[in-house]
């Protein structure tokens, strides 16, 4: 599978943009564990036209995690056509537009989902991005207002027209956010109805999803979000099912190793004070499922500073029962 001149291989399983979460350490995790493309967190056009020192920080990469994929998001196309020349010189694979967020505060500014109301600012917004770069484009919608799903095939149409390498479908309509069912079916409506590659997202929660998802729908690629967060190692297990191959398992000592990757990581990028207040909230992540997970949130908890947190995750024993066979 290609996005405009970057092959991604046969099958791909991508990392979804998702808000506080898919940051330059989580990429890299997934990066490592077989996911061959990843999502930024979605940037501000705004910010980064400004120059806002928060929005010019989640252009940030860490060496080894190329490629990666960065998502703008913003109304106006001027705006979003200088952010897209940023992105282009900051190195990223691929841009991708943001039109399904649907919080408030986002949809108020007629960017996200708001777009999918517009036709005619969405075709011109395109055209202006794709004028701006040379990069593969792509564009990550909902199912739109409705539950019909025209929206969202309209959208497509437009894209395609306007020279965009590929969308990605979330099949929920912006009321549900991220309620209720993704509906498959209008994942595979969308691949018959264009001849660019289409990304099917929503509702993987197992290895065994990905497969069905790509029989059910002929998509070309599927993109997984919440199911991998604090578990890179789902992308293993996902190639390995799409292989036909036996799904690896993934050993409590293994955990704790990515877990303390992932503290060293977050230094580099962000810095000890700043690292610190995010793995506060997101190591807990990582113990889903891990035998003995509560009393290590618990002490995770308690720490007060990285000198606390880093010996902790060296001396787990006394709490986690080394049984692979107990996860």
């Amino acid at each position: 599978m290609k996005i405009g001149s970057l092959e991604l291989g046969e099958n791909p399983v991508f990392f979804a943009p998702l808000a506080g979460i898919t940051h330059a350490p989580a990429r890299l995790l997934a990066r490592e564990a077989g996911c061959p493309l990843a999502w930024s967190e979605m940037v501000s056009a705004e910010g980064l036209v400004r120059r806002q020192a928060s929005s010019l920080a989640d252009l940030k990469r860490l060496p080894g995690e190329d490629p990666v994929a960065v998502q703008i998001f913003g109304a106006d196309p001027a705006v979003m056509a200088e952010a897209a020349r940023m992105v282009e010189e900051s190195g990223a694979a691929v841009l991708d537009i943001n039109v399904g967020c649907a919080v408030r505060k986002i949809v108020r500014q007629g960017a996200g989902v708001a777009l999918m109301r517009e036709p005619g600012r969405m075709r011109e917004l395109l055209r202006a991005v794709r004028r701006a770069v040379r990069i593969p484009l792509t564009v990550k919608i909902r199912s739109g207002w409705e539950p019909g799903g025209g929206q969202a095939l309209a959208i497509g149409r437009i894209a395609e027209e306007c020279g965009v390498d590929a969308v990605t479908l979330h099949p929920r309509t912006a009321v549900q956010k991220f309620t209720g069912r993704a509906d498959w079916g209008l994942i595979a409506r969308l691949k018959r109805s264009l001849s660019i590659p289409v990304i099917g997202n929503g509702d993987i929660r197992a290895p065994e999803d990905a497969r069905r998802m790509f029989e059910e729908t002929g998509c070309d690629a599927v993109m997984v979000g919440r199911r991998a967060v604090g578990d890179p190692h789902f992308f293993r297990e996902v190639k390995e099912a799409l292989g036909g191959r036996p799904i690896p398992r993934e050993d409590p000592a293994e955990r704790i190793s990515r877990m303390r990757r992932y503290v060293e990581l977050c230094v580099a990028c962000h810095g000890e004070e700043t690292a610190f207040r995010l793995l506060r909230t997101r190591l807990p992540w990582f113990t889903r499922n891990l035998p003995g997970a509560a009393a290590l949130r618990r002490r995770l908890a308690a720490c007060r500073s990285l000198a606390e947190l880093r010996p902790l995750l060296g001396d787990v024993h006394s709490y986690i029962a080394w049984d692979p066979d107990s996860i």
